[in-house]
């Protein structure tokens, strides 16, 4: 978990403070191996640094006669730390070369000890008249330092800004490949990096398709005609996938191009639930199962005064039947609308009046008629 933490906090916040205690030690700097060998690799690839600001803050710091206190004296004794000697072992000339390579910032700042009240009586309780005066007056120096909205950047991964959306991907990414027990090779980090980096460029595109078709036919919007809507969509998934493309991206053409697959894939799926939507706004949709039942109903109470008035009695009350029948289908339908209950009966009762207007043809008047119910389309 702490190694998570580190690689977590390393690789994905714009600024980093490495809180050391006393000193800046060997194996300080060997902690720092992991992400310098990622950096290494990363900008194999991208050819920018990965990693942006990175502040060692060496506190309880004893040595104020050799290097002061605060960022100067910090700057001036980090120098001297990283410095690479010819009689050094390779593995450490390397981790010094990687940090400022792999980091676009590095600073250090000395903090002295808060004093001897804080670190020695059980009493004390956060006041600052126990703490020491220099102590005070460094904090004044760092926090301001800190809090520089120069220095509060956003995070960029291979020179894209990284959004809230995007920075869930590499969470997700990064806590895949640190499930288990032992720490994970650079290389994987750079996959897991890359797939992230592609992710967050398809929600980002996605997002974009999605904000733009909520202007032409979002719920407050009227209903537009499925041809309209279908040249829309074609238009907008462009776009889409345009953006997508200049994205700055990890992993080379060939590896994004699974991700575009994915966006267009997401993106049709989108464009289902916008027409399903946009179709529920027809009107003609809405009213087409009484539509047609009140057709049939006029067609049938018409054939019983005629089939009457020539004395076919018979089929004159079989049409007044049915036509009570079709009353109470009416009657049902209007129920099932008005409570949501009985969901079953309606989609049977609609799927009968589908049905019929699909293979009853009533010269050129019904397919028309058809046509416009469903809003396009061939009947």
């Amino acid at each position: 978990m702490e190694w998570l933490l580190r690689v977590s906090f390393c690789l994905l916040p714009p600024f980093q403070i490495y809180n050391l205690s006393q000193n800046i030690q060997e194996d300080d700097l060997q902690q720092l191996q992991l992400f310098t060998e990622y950096g290494r690799l990363a900008m194999d690839e991208i050819f920018l640094k990965p990693f942006q600001t990175l502040m060692f803050l060496v506190r309880d710091w004893s040595f104020p006669y050799e290097y002061p206190y605060g960022l100067d004296g910090g700057m001036r004794f980090l120098d001297k730390r990283l410095e690479v000697k010819s009689h050094q072992h390779e593995e450490i000339q390397n981790v010094r070369k990687h940090i400022h390579s792999c980091f676009t910032n590095v600073s250090c700042f000395l903090l002295p000890h808060p004093g001897l009240k804080v670190a020695t009586s059980p009493n004390f309780d956060g006041r600052l008249t126990d703490i020491a005066d220099e102590f005070k007056d460094q904090l004044l120096q760092l926090i301001p330092f800190v809090l520089d909205p120069r220095q509060l950047l956003e995070k960029e991964i291979n020179g894209s800004k990284v959004t809230c959306r995007g920075l869930l991907e590499y969470f997700r990414a990064y806590i895949k490949i640190y499930q288990g027990e032992d720490l994970p090779h650079p290389k994987s980090m750079l996959q897991a990096t890359a797939e992230a980096n592609n992710l967050a460029a398809v929600a980002a595109a996605k997002d974009l398709y999605y904000s733009n078709m909520e202007k032409i036919c979002g719920g407050d919007k009227p209903f537009v005609a499925p041809e309209v809507l279908g040249e829309q969509h074609k238009e907008q998934s462009t776009r889409a996938v345009q953006h997508f493309q200049r994205i700055k991206k990890m992993g080379g053409s060939e590896f994004s191009q699974a991700y575009e697959e994915q966006l267009r894939k997401e993106i049709a799926e989108l464009f289902q639930d916008f027409a399903k939507h946009n179709q529920s706004k027809n009107i003609f949709n809405t009213f087409r199962t009484p539509a047609i039942v009140l057709s049939l109903i006029m067609a049938l109470y018409l054939a019983s005064g005629v089939t009457g008035f020539v004395g076919l009695d018979v089929a004159a009350q079989l049409c007044n039947l049915v036509v009570g029948l079709l009353f109470t289908t009416l009657l049902v339908w209007g129920y099932i609308r008005y409570s949501g209950q009985y969901r079953e009966v309606g989609v049977i009762i609609d799927g009968i009046a589908d049905f019929l207007l699909q293979k009853v043809r009533v010269g050129g008047l019904l397919p028309s008629l058809g046509w416009r119910w469903r809003g396009g389309g061939s009947p």
